[in-house]
């Protein structure tokens, strides 16, 4: 009988949701560059172009698997319509050093009918430059079938800036890429007639995007809170505390996702300009790779931890890129900690999940972020969701529920 119930749905969303006209807008804010038309659900199933995270964990896959089809029953009996716009376009944001450069991203919206709230999201780790926003259809956009505006920004190292070194990590200019981006789409939207109802932005991220998330909120709150009044923020599975995090991996010598070591070193090092000499840090036959596996964005994450071949984080990292006391890595350690999210006051109902049994992104980071927000507007989600992978489906399932 339950089969027969989701047919008939699927027929209703796929008649009522036709493809309207959209006006194409080329102006100073948000410029499009292409519009693509898809469909969320296909034959019962999640479309096969929408792209989940990628880790290669092989003990993640069948939880993940799992909680996808979760997440799929329940976007068939809730969403409002099954078919969304993806329009790819760039923006002009602020770089590093703060000089304007043009950036690209996403905005992703249902075929037709009200747009409740702007969600912006920033987006989890990823490796080559076929899986940012711009380029592909991402899980979180399936959040524009239940009558929103999801807004994802690319980053600076990937889409229009894809021969760049991404500053993974660096907080302060990954956060201001998503805001400035979100401030371009404003107006966009308003000019196409897709003007939310309401002009409270939901903040959405997991993973890095956890931690993004927290920094645009941070911003969001100080500099436009007229202009982007926050309604609620989602952050998932983030690694807030990277100072903490990295005490722990030397602790311990190992490492759930091997890329995130040349990421976060070489990242904190453009981002902050440390004039690092990465050969200090890294292991020889990293050193030979580096370009090719990392900084070519031809690979995705699970591709580079592949090639990487690494469970230890002495297989990639030298003695004194691990050893604090050496003056180079504590320069690197300062910047973990400017770059890490929990000093700052939520003014914002936020929700935070975080699976126990994640060995990517370690659980300390949940309990630092719980410590330090205590007696704040913070709730909390902490179980065992599975490993990282599985923990990313979790998360959007719960948030398209919430939504």
């Amino acid at each position: 009988m339950k089969k027969y119930i989701y047919i008939s749905l699927m027929a209703i969303l796929l008649t009522t949701c036709q493809k309207p006209e959209i006006q194409i807008v080329d102006f100073d804010s948000f410029r499009v560059t292409n519009v693509k038309y898809s469909d969320v659900i296909v034959d019962g199933n999640l479309n096969s172009e929408i792209h989940t995270m990628e880790l290669g964990e092989e003990n993640g896959t069948k939880v993940a698997s799992i909680a996808l089809a979760n997440l799929v029953e329940n976007l068939i009996e809730t969403m409002q319509c099954n078919k969304v716009i993806q329009i790819a376009g760039t923006y002009t944001g602020h770089d590093i050093d703060e000089s304007p450069i043009t950036l690209s991203g996403k905005v992703i919206l249902p075929a037709k009918g009200k747009i409740k709230n702007m969600v912006v999201v920033s987006h989890w780790t990823i490796g080559s430059n076929r899986e940012c926003p711009s380029e592909c259809f991402q899980l979180e956009g399936i959040l524009a079938s239940k009558g929103y505006a999801v807004v994802m920004a690319d980053y600076i190292g990937y889409g229009v800036t894809a021969n760049r070194v991404h500053p993974y990590m660096h907080l302060e200019s990954t956060a201001n890429s998503v805001v400035d981006m979100a401030l371009a789409v404003k107006p966009y939207l308003k000019a196409i007639g897709r003007e939310p109802e309401s002009e409270e932005v939901i903040l959405v991220g997991y993973s890095q995007g956890g931690s993004t998330t927290l920094g645009v909120m941070n911003i969001l709150q100080n500099k436009y809170k007229n202009e982007l009044p926050l309604k609620k923020v989602f952050a998932g599975g983030g690694p807030y505390d990277l100072a903490a995090t990295f005490d722990l991996a030397m602790l311990e010598d190992k490492t759930g996702i091997p890329c995130a070591i040349p990421l976060i070193v070489q990242g904190l090092n453009e981002g902050d300009f440390l004039n690092l000499d990465l050969s200090e840090f890294f292991q020889p036959i990293l050193m030979e790779h580096l370009d090719d596996w990392v900084n070519s964005k031809k690979y995705s994450v699970a591709e580079i931890n592949t090639m990487l071949n690494a469970k230890k984080v002495s297989d990639l990292m030298t003695d004194a890129g691990r050893d604090k006391q050496n003056p180079n890595t504590a320069e690197l350690y300062r910047s973990l900690m400017w770059s890490s999210i929990l000093f700052f006051t939520p003014n914002a109902p936020l929700y935070i999940f975080h699976s126990i049994d994640d060995n990517t992104v370690p659980f300390v980071n949940a309990t630092k972020a719980e410590q330090y927000y205590k007696g704040k507007n913070v709730t909390y989600d902490f179980d065992h969701y599975g490993p990282h992978q599985a923990g990313a489906v979790k998360f959007i399932f719960k948030v398209y529920q919430q939504l």
